[in-house]
């Protein structure tokens, strides 16, 4: 018999909001959190994108001055939505032994590296911080998690691009099946809105260049898309077996019943534009859920709004679903938040979860003039999902050809 596993605990801090519920509430109202980036850098290097989805509430807001000193500004916002999560949970008191930490980033310490570069071009070597490793290093949200939430079960780091954060959501499915832990808070993490990513994004055209009007540049499926929004954040869930949750009274919001991930083995950064290893990617989740593509009733999809990417998405869903992709309610939460790279599945899932949880699809902005070859049946206002059984999946695809795919069901 396959062990249930359930969602007991959710956090984010995102550019619609601080917390979980404040980004679900700014994005059923249909908010952006996309805006013009005001820094002094973006001038300085006459950037050609200038703006990006940054989060809503500084982490220097919310942490300790000292503790955010320590953190570069990824896992920063990682331990933010950590401990949100880990309290919505009801902070449970396991053995430490027995919780671990799947966390995820796509790039890591990227301000913290190049901070310090710049120290050593303008003040020499013996200025660079002491902590500059610590800081920069993939694992460090991972560690830090880890570190405040004491577990000692693993603190595991999934970079795997774009699709990071749904595959250490993956990768948490199966560490509490394999009996390794009791709790698993997994999720993932970005800060990169940083000049060098987005000059180096912008070269190879895979921004939008919508300057004068941010709030309507991430527009999936539309026909004017012109590139994705770059995007900052973090999000946590925490999971463990229903058996576990029920015996300690906790509240569920929904069953994490599958996770995969495959690989297209087809290009650096253009997705296969047959969609077959990411179609591949939706069935393993579904078969792993003990679910049929006739019972998903919600997609979120990974949907960065680029004119190849939304396109070979569509290709796969349609491989895995046949015509019935043209009835599944499909929501493109990006169009709020712009990207997260590492991050973005973590919070998509969060989303997901909620959606599943209340019953209502999440809507799609700035969708005004539908690609024809994009036929979905795209959620553009807050959508009812109705009564009985819900199964919902999540779409994460990367650069390298990284696909991951949750899958989501309501609790009956």
């Amino acid at each position: 018999m396959t062990t249930t596993i359930v969602v007991t605990g959710i956090g984010a801090t995102s550019p619609l909001g601080g917390t979980a519920r404040e980004s679900w509430d700014a994005l059923l109202r249909g908010e952006s959190g996309i805006r013009s980036i005001d820094a002094p850098w973006v001038a300085e290097h006459d950037l050609p994108v200038t703006f990006a989805g940054q989060v809503k509430v500084p982490a220097v807001e919310v942490l300790d001055r000292i503790e955010a000193k320590r953190l570069d500004p990824s896992a920063q916002l990682a331990l933010i939505a950590a401990r949100e999560a880990w309290a919505d949970a009801g902070s449970p008191t396991d053995a430490h032994e027995r919780v671990l930490v799947d966390y995820a980033t796509g790039i890591g310490g990227l301000w913290t590296l190049l901070d310090a570069w710049d120290t050593i071009k303008e003040k020499g070597v013996r200025r660079v911080p002491p902590m500059t490793i610590p800081m920069l290093m993939p694992n460090a949200a991972a560690a830090a998690i880890s570190m405040d939430l004491t577990a000692r079960g693993g603190a595991r780091t999934a970079v795997s691009a774009c699709a990071s954060g749904t595959e250490s959501i993956a990768n948490a499915i199966d560490h509490l099946r394999a009996g390794i832990a009791d709790v698993v808070i997994c999720g993932g993490t970005e800060a990169v809105v940083h000049p060098l990513p987005i000059a180096a994004f912008a070269s190879m055209h895979a921004l939008s260049k919508r300057n004068d009007e941010p709030a309507r540049a991430s527009r999936p499926y539309d026909v004017d898309r012109d590139g994705f929004v770059l995007g900052e954040g973090a999000a946590a869930l925490v999971l463990e077996t229903k058996e576990h949750a029920l015996a300690r009274g906790a509240r569920i919001y929904a069953e994490i019943a599958g996770g995969s991930v495959t690989s297209d083995s087809y290009h650096i950064t253009a997705p296969d534009p047959e969609g077959s290893g990411a179609a591949r990617a939706v069935i393993l989740a579904l078969q792993q859920a003990g679910v049929t593509p006739d019972q998903v009733n919600h997609i979120n999809a990974h949907a960065t709004s680029t004119p190849v990417g939304d396109v070979a998405e569509y290709q796969a869903l349609e491989r895995v679903f046949g015509d019935r992709i043209r009835e599944i309610p499909v929501s493109a939460t990006k169009s709020a938040t712009g990207h997260l790279l590492g991050g973005t599945g973590a919070l998509e899932a969060v989303f997901t979860v909620l959606a599943v949880n209340e019953r209502i699809a999440p809507p799609t902005l700035n969708l005004e003039n539908q690609d024809e070859r994009i036929p979905l049946n795209v959620v553009t206002a807050p959508l009812p999902l109705g009564d009985g059984p819900l199964v919902a999946i999540s779409n994460s695809f990367g650069f390298g050809g990284h696909n991951s795919v949750i899958v989501i069901k309501s609790i009956d």
